[in-house]
């Protein structure tokens, strides 16, 4: 009896875990036409799939950390996880909660509340880049990317368009602080930014000479610590990477957009 019990316990299980994949794959069949990979090589009962999405929440908690790439066999995972929709609704759900905790704030309107966005995927996606570096299982690039960012192509991440206007319309000054280049990708950030419509920020903040060699840890923190410095209260701050978020004067609160394609330290 004991025995029946787990069978149909087991039958329960795996019913509703290919459920769930065939409504994911179902309710997104634009992504077909994306993937560089067949996403129907996914096979809910097989040691990769729970493997990888162990890996992707180990880089998430920021359990596992330094890592350089994407294990090859959780490339279809991460595929299907960043263009067939479970990517965009947990950017949805995350801003929900963001606006939750605005929605409840008591600013003080003399200018000096502030809030920190990241650039790269954050305010603007490198998710075309990455598809040809196989969604970060091929190790990082730095010419092809600084390549690919000279083209000033990167789309607006809508969900985070959408907190970025609200945050303006509620009155905080919004710093886009980021790990690019000044001398080289300075204009062609500022243009992509303006193209996307990131239009009204405080100020945007990229890495000089004085900051060259820096973690981004470090240099992160010298800017916040600088806004700090100039009265500003930094009630948010909004990252793809965990080093966008730890260190000094962090803020009031941190929220991490999910990246599984790369790690920066």
């Amino acid at each position: 009896m004991i025995s029946s019990t787990m069978s149909r316990v087991r039958e329960a299980v795996m019913f509703f875990v290919l459920a769930i994949l065939s409504k994911l794959v179902s309710s997104t069949r634009p992504c077909w036409r994306l993937t560089t990979t067949s996403i129907t090589t996914i096979d809910p009962a097989g040691e990769a799939f729970a493997y990888c999405l162990s890996w992707r929440l180990a880089v998430e908690a920021n359990n596992l950390r330094n890592w350089r790439t994407v294990p090859t066999e959780c490339l279809p995972f991460i595929e299907a996880y960043m263009v067939c929709g479970q990517y965009n609704q947990d950017l949805n759900f995350l801003m929900d909660q963001i606006f939750v905790y605005i929605d409840g704030l008591t600013l003080s309107y003399d200018g000096l509340d502030a809030w920190i966005l990241d650039v790269d995927d954050t305010c603007i996606s490198n998710l075309f880049y990455y598809r040809g570096r196989r969604f970060g299982c091929d190790p990082f690039d730095p010419v092809g990317f600084k390549s690919w960012a000279m083209k000033g192509n990167c789309p607006a991440i809508p969900a985070v368009l959408r907190l970025f206007n609200k945050l303006l319309a509620g009155g905080f000054k919004v710093f886009l602080v980021t790990g690019r280049d000044a001398v080289t990708l300075g204009q062609v950030t500022i243009n992509n930014l303006e193209q996307q419509g990131f239009v009204g920020y405080e100020r945007l903040i990229m890495r000089t000479a004085s900051y060259k060699g820096l973690s981004a840890v470090v240099y992160k923190s010298e800017i916040r610590k600088r806004l700090v410095g100039q009265g500003y209260r930094i009630w948010g701050n909004v990252g793809d990477q965990w080093s966008d978020l730890q260190g000094d004067f962090i803020g009031n609160r941190t929220f991490k957009i999910p990246n599984p394609m790369y790690f920066v330290p």
